[in-house]
């Protein structure tokens, strides 16, 4: 691309002229920091090796430098920002008149326009925010004009904070995120070809293009540019990345805990300006006969499951065909090399979100030993990161550390994730993607259907060709592995997240759905939780309440997933779904309310944070408690929620596909299927939620009366058998019903919400009796002797006699009456939070 060429210019002449670029605002970046010194330029060998870093007269001085030159560095994002943000202002604006009879330019010719600059603009934002963050505590700037450079007293001590300053992570989660670039820059002729027609033709247009102010602080200091000269501001940005990294890298200690995370950036910028440069002339070589190039789309690391082994892959999407290869070499300071492991056209492919692979007791076992593996090495690690002297034996043993921390992370990546995708082409092959994370599963999914269709043309590829192109390609470089990175403590989690998830709104229509949460960072503990399915209904309600143990978590991510209708063949699928990024110091000690919004769906949910040392993960996987003939009480205390768990998941199962089920809470179901459905809810709630959408719907209901049946205390307490019996005796209705509710809050708090629950629910059922031919008395006569108990008899102790009919009736009377109640209080499912603040996203 020749205007690209001319970007790559820059790097050899280390300027550009102001004609060329078009504005006259001056960029930090510009000059060189240290003009004294030698800049590298990234274009000058073929080599990956990096170069050597250049040993300053002390380390004082080094950091001191390093200093100035983020500094610079943020001054420079400041202005980028500011003409991104000045490219922007108008598209507002042009999208409006483009669907009037007059348009600036047409919908298409906006989009065009724009193509990617508001996710560009998105990016830096996050790394100008980043970096501003962890310079502000290292005091005001300083300009080497001004600065008289390192001496004694507050300079030493600035460079002593200095050497605890950590940004790689920063340059390296940005340069991870390049590829944003490629979609701008081969979309940079199209954009400014329109630019420059409707400069010539509309005099609307010509005004704004030639006239756009850019401010940089106040007032005095607007710029003034031209449209075609803001559009080439990212061309000239990115070509500027890689020698900003080697300036930083060049005036960074060895020793110092950024030294290796710089040098990968570097590493991934350099290869990426090289994949621009030297790959588009590929992707130019392969047209399709519709005047449509083949384009890198998504690349990322997932899991093959190929006769029954696993394999670590990497996976390119492109604008046709998914190419599956296997990463070779790539060592540090070497050329990565690909391996052809299969494709498949994206014309005609079906895609299956299939359910969780179910895991063996050894694979359980496998993943926990490997979890406690990387802890006590990860606790091993943390223990000797200090500086200490390159070469030095302390060194080799923190980077046989980090190899080993880094093997174990790609084994469990290899051997963790259980969510398929599978894939399905038309000529009969088939392959199945395993991930860890259904957040990454549905962003390969969405990524995979855009493309898809039976209109797709493709176009046999030169396997050998286009794997060998996919180093140079290539937006992610590395498998998601923590042990390159720094550990920047002071912005992840560590210690205990909590996750309250309360209801959802903005549903189209009634449905099922369930709410799937995850956290990022250190695999050393589980991180998803999936509430239980609700009923149908506009507005969800769940109100349940999760705790992560976390280590690194930065992120959080909230999945909102719909449930088929009942009958419906079809899969699960994701309504919306949202990334939300934690802050510690926003939710430390008080619980964060705040509403989420997942594109036509919004979430509210609570956070809390409690930071503390970490326990070891167990080797074994923790074993959960039974419920079943346990005090309902010990287990609502266990699941930190008002009703358990097992009530309502088999209430919300019957409400979904139950409500017309003639019989339903009269009729058995087969005995195996309850047997098995009480082993899983006692082992597993996740396999049991997941059974219960399969099983015979009396099954469910049956398993919730032997839930009731089996308490060892009747969820209404017995030592109120008595009052209740007298209760029934008042003859005035208003009043019976006074004293039976008083009874009722007499009961503890869990008792008088699961039974309220339960109510409010036999009530759905009875209204609709007309087809299911429950109606209430039915339903009181079904439950009352599993709710409702009198006192046993015991020895030496004398009690009214009863008679046992009389007993029964009771029992049946006492719920009969409450479902008749038509002022039931309703039921509260979660423990309320009682510090809670609001914030609207």
């Amino acid at each position: 691309m020749e205007v690209f060429k001319d970007a790559v210019d820059y790097l050899e002449t280390q300027h550009i002229p102001v004609e060329a670029v078009g504005g006259t605002g001056p960029d930090p970046l510009e000059e060189d920091v240290f003009p004294e010194e030698e800049v590298f330029s990234p274009l000058q060998t073929d080599s990956m090796d990096l170069p050597d870093t250049p040993v300053l007269r002390t380390l004082e001085d080094m950091l001191d430098r390093r200093l100035m030159v983020l500094r610079t560095i943020l001054d420079s994002e400041k202005i980028y920002l500011n003409e991104l943000e000045t490219l922007l202002m108008p598209m507002k604006a042009l999208k409006a008149t483009a669907g009037t009879s007059q348009p600036v330019l047409s919908g298409q010719q906006v989009q065009i326009v724009f193509y990617q600059v508001p996710e560009l603009r998105d990016l830096h934002r996050d790394f100008y925010s980043g970096l501003r963050d962890r310079l502000v505590p290292l005091g005001p700037q300083t300009h080497p004009e001004t600065d008289p450079g390192p001496g004694p007293g507050p300079g030493k001590e600035q460079g002593q904070m200095g050497f605890h300053l950590t940004v790689g992570d920063l340059f390296l989660k940005i340069v991870s995120q390049l590829g944003v670039y490629r979609g701008f820059i081969d979309n940079y002729e199209s954009a400014v070809k329109i630019v420059r027609s409707c400069t010539q033709t509309d005099q609307r247009f010509r005004i704004l293009a030639e006239s756009m102010m850019s401010c940089n602080g106040s007032e005095k200091s607007k710029t003034k540019y031209t449209f075609e000269a803001l559009l080439y501001k990212p061309l000239d940005r990115v070509t500027k990345t890689t020698l900003v990294l080697h300036d930083l890298l060049k005036h960074t200690p060895q020793m110092h805990s950024d030294h290796h995370v710089l040098q990968e950036a570097l590493r991934l910028s350099r290869s990426f300006l090289s994949g621009v440069n030297e790959g588009s002339q590929c992707k130019q070589e392969v047209t399709l006969s519709r005047g449509m190039r083949r384009q890198l789309m998504r690349d990322g690391f997932v899991v093959d499951v190929c006769e029954g082994g696993r394999n670590l892959c990497h996976l390119f999407l492109y604008t046709d065909l998914l190419l599956c290869t296997k990463l070779k070499g790539g060592a540090q300071g070497k050329q990565a090399q690909y391996r052809f492991c299969w494709y498949l056209p994206l014309a005609g492919l079906k895609l299956h979100w299939g359910p969780e692979m179910e895991r063996t007791t050894d694979t359980y076992q496998r993943i926990h030993s490997m979890r406690a593996k990387m802890y006590l090495l990860r606790h091993e690690l943390r223990q000797t990161m200090k500086p200490v002297p390159q070469k030095s034996l302390a060194a080799r043993t923190i980077e046989r550390g980090r190899k080993k921390m880094e093997q174990l992370e790609l084994m469990f990546l290899t051997h963790s994730p259980f969510l398929p995708l599978e894939l399905h082409s038309p000529s009969a092959k088939s392959h199945t993607l395993v991930m860890s994370s259904l957040y990454e599963l549905e962003e390969w999914r969405e990524a995979i259907h855009r493309l898809t269709g039976d209109n797709i043309e493709t176009v046999p590829p030169d396997l050998l060709t286009l794997t060998s192109s996919c180093v140079k390609l290539r937006m992610t470089q590395q498998p998601p592995v923590h042990s390159i990175l720094p550990e920047g403590e002071e912005e992840s989690l560590c210690g205990t997240l909590s996750v309250a998830v309360h209801s959802a709104c903005g549903i189209q229509q009634p449905a099922s759905m369930y709410v799937c949460v995850e956290v990022d960072g250190f695999e050393f503990y589980e991180r998803q939780a999936q509430t239980h399915s609700s009923v149908s209904s506009p507005s969800p309600q769940w109100d349940q309440e999760f705790s992560f143990q976390v280590d690194g978590a930065q992120n959080l991510r909230v999945l909102v997933v719909l449930e088929p209708e009942v009958g419906e063949s079809c899969e699960d699928r994701v309504l919306g779904k949202t990334s939300i990024q934690l802050d510690p110091a926003l939710l430390q000690k008080r619980w964060k309310r705040q509403t989420v919004s997942l594109g036509q769906v919004v979430v509210t949910l609570s956070l809390k944070y409690c930071p503390h040392p970490l326990d070891p993960p167990s080797l074994a996987p923790a074993q959960q408690q039974p419920i079943f003939c346990m005090p309902i009480g010990a287990v609502a205390q266990q699941e930190g929620v008002l009703v358990p768990h097992v009530v309502r998941c088999c209430v919300e199962e019957v409400e979904r596909r139950g409500m017309e089920e003639v019989g339903i809470y009269r009729l058995s179901a087969a005995t195996s299927d309850i047997i098995n459905l009480k082993t899983a809810f006692n082992t597993n709630l996740r396999e049991a939620v997941s059974r219960l959408r399969c099983v015979d719907v009396n099954a469910v209901s049956g398993i919730l009366k032997l839930y009731f049946r089996e308490l060892p205390e009747p969820l209404i307490p017995t030592e109120l058998f008595q009052s209740f019996t007298k209760a029934l005796d008042i003859p005035d209705l208003s009043a019976r019903s006074v004293s039976m509710l008083s009874l009722l809050q007499s009961c503890p708090a869990v008792n008088q919400n699961t039974f309220l629950f339960l109510l409010h629910h036999l009530k759905r059922v009875s209204d609709r009796q007309d087809v299911n031919k429950m109606p209430l008395m039915n339903l009181a006569t079904v439950f009352g002797p599993s709710l409702l108990r009198p006192p046993v008899a015991v020895l030496g102790q004398s009690s009214p006699p009863v008679d046992i009919s009389q007993e029964v009736v009771v029992q049946v009377q006492v719920v009969y009456s409450y479902l008749q109640c038509d002022n039931l209080p309703a039921a509260q499912t979660c423990i309320p939070h009682d510090t809670e603040t609001t914030e609207e996203d």
